[in-house]
């Protein structure tokens, strides 16, 4: 390779990047899913494009796309949130199990309808895009502003996140059946299920608390801990994968485990690896974009298009009732959940594998799989915004913390100063330093003005462009909201009372009272009952945000949560039916 051709590649893919990101700006404006922007742009410089780049080096597009999907899943586990396994861990396993193996039976009995393959070959494509890319979906709820219910958001969380092992896994096995050309062995390929599970979820967990361990040790440049995280994943990846475990579940895990402890510079941690996994993204779908050929896959488009309309509209959804079934999850939140099957670079990156063995009909396997993924980010992905709003299962915002400088403190504590900065339009301008709520484990340090630090002793006024530093044990929004704009604050509140009702009432208050004031019919062996009680046995003691129930002409909406249960009940009046 000469240094001219070395100084082009890395030129075109820059420059490919480049238009990527700017791409992203205009996608969001349309609506568009930027993974398809993506998709196309890598289409448009290959060789049948513009562009004119022949790429077919399916080994490397194997080996890079490995480890984007990696670094996808690194970030993924980092943001996951401890709370969303406590609402939706085994409803998302059983979506990343029974899900993917029932949207793969059915898509496979489909393909062999449609086509005509063997059973092995066409329950082979049913496995490649048995996974879904909630990754895609979050990706676009962010770029429209909404805000799903806790249950539905975490469900799709957590199954991102533990979904594509699964599709690894039947997708290697059916590889392995078509190579060898006849049945495997069953206790083999359980006791095979069992150690690619239990690996990836052992040496994940290990390698989060382990590292976990000796990052709260080490003394590093703050420029490096965002690194070594990153090197640890991938090392917990690269080991699992060694001997034969789910390497994708093993740095998921590690990356919950980091994700959720309380490290220094953790702000940084998650920015960078927000940051590396849109470049992972950006270069996977560049690079699967031109690894393709259209104009080979004219023949295909029919079928796979017939495909991919009963994965989206049939495989999926019944999938998702049956793996639901066991939660009593509402109707509204499994339609969405349903139509959230996005398919994106898993599905792709797995099909691969039959050219990788050696299988014959690989090109026919890669152009279908291809066109189902384009289907389903042009009919999903431009609509899930539209859909969401539509079933009504989204919350409005209630965090009013404003985005502010944090420090984790390196002790056992878990201590974080907070720098909140004063402007104008907020409500703690003119107030007192010494006036600043304070909770339990929270202290008013002092403030930075005019580049010098006064303590909080000194009992100052604040003014805008004042620093205000505050060290907290706990989340601290209620304070933070004090810094937010007015205008803000006030278009929330607007929010919140609109979907919430104008009312909040105890979740302690009897049925049989709110009867009495309000006018509606409770039976009698109700009124006794909690409105809040009320609420949790009829969502099955998993109520989350959101939750609403009617009641005659009240709506009660649930309004707060707290380690006990329901905390507060908003309450919505419509005119009762004589009036209406």
């Amino acid at each position: 390779m000469t240094l001219e051709f070395s100084s082009q590649i890395i030129f075109v893919g820059a420059l490919l990047a480049l238009l990527s990101i700017f791409a992203s700006v205009v996608s969001r404006k349309l609506g568009a899913p930027i993974l398809l922007v993506f998709l196309v742009l890598g289409m448009l410089a290959g060789e049948d494009g513009p562009g004119g780049i022949h790429f077919n080096d399916v080994g490397l597009a194997f080996v890079l796309g490995n480890l984007a999907l990696a670094i996808i899943l690194l970030d993924g586990g980092l943001g996951t949130r401890r709370e969303a396994f406590r609402v939706s861990l085994k409803p998302a396993l059983s979506l990343a199990t029974v899900g993917v193996i029932g949207t793969a039976a059915i898509t496979g009995l489909a393909v062999h309808w449609i086509l005509g393959l063997p059973w092995p070959e066409s329950f082979l494509v049913g496995a490649i895009v048995g996974s879904t890319d909630a990754a895609a979906v979050f990706g676009l709820l962010g770029s429209a502003g909404i805000h799903l219910k806790e249950r539905t958001s975490a469900t799709l969380e957590v199954e991102s996140g533990t979904n594509d092992p699964m599709a690894i896994f039947l997708t290697v096995i059916l590889v392995q059946l078509l190579s060898k050309g006849g049945a495997l062995n069953f206790s083999a390929l359980v006791t095979f299920f069992i150690q690619q599970m239990g690996l990836g979820m052992v040496l994940g967990l290990a390698g989060g608390f382990c590292f976990r361990w000796l990052l709260l040790r080490l003394e590093l440049p703050s420029s490096l801990y965002p690194l070594a995280v990153l090197a640890a994943g991938l090392s917990v990846f690269g080991l699992t994968s060694l001997i034969n475990g789910s390497g994708f579940l093993a740095v998921y895990v590690f990356g919950v485990i980091i994700g959720n402890s309380s490290l220094p510079f953790s702000k940084d941690i998650h920015r960078f690896h927000d940051g590396i996994a849109w470049l992972s993204q950006i270069g996977m779908f560049l690079m699967l974009g031109l690894l393709i050929t259209p104009s080979h896959m004219t023949p295909v488009i029919a079928p796979a298009i017939a495909i991919a309309l009963v994965l989206i509209f049939i495989a999926r959804p019944l999938s998702v009732a049956l793996s639901l079934l066991p939660f009593h999850f509402p109707v509204r939140e499994q339609l969405f959940i349903s139509w959230c099957g996005l398919r994106g670079a898993v599905p792709i990156i797995l099909a691969l594998y039959p050219s990788l063995a050696g299988l014959e009909s690989t090109d026919l396997v890669f152009e279908l799989v291809f066109v189902v993924v384009l289907v389903s980010l042009i009919l999903q992905g431009w609509s899930i915004a539209a859909v969401a709003r539509s079933l009504r299962i989204l919350v409005p915002e209630q965090n009013n913390d404003p985005a502010h400088f944090q420090v984790v403190l390196p002790s056992e504590q878990g201590k974080t100063l907070h720098l909140y900065q004063v402007i104008s339009g907020c409500k703690a301008n003119g107030m007192a330093i010494n006036r600043l709520p304070a909770g339990e484990g929270t202290q008013t340090i002092g403030i930075v003005r005019d580049g010098v630090f006064q303590s909080a002793a000194q009992k100052a006024t604040l003014e805008p462009e004042d620093h205000v530093m505050i060290l907290a044990s706990e989340p601290i929004s209620a304070i933070g909201a004090l810094f937010a704009p007015l205008e803000t604050l006030e278009s929330q509140q607007q929010a919140q009372t609109s979907f919430f009702g104008e009312f909040v009432i105890s979740p302690q208050a009897t049925l049989g009272d709110l009867a009495e004031i309000y006018g509606v019919r409770v039976a009698a062996q109700d009124r006794q009952e909690t409105i809040g009680h009320y609420l949790s046995r009829h969502f099955h003691n998993r109520p989350v945000v959101g939750d609403r129930l009617s009641m005659g002409h009240l709506r009660f909406v649930v309004r707060k949560l707290d380690a006990s249960g329901i905390s507060a009940v908003g309450l919505k009046l419509s005119p009762p039916p004589d009036q209406q």
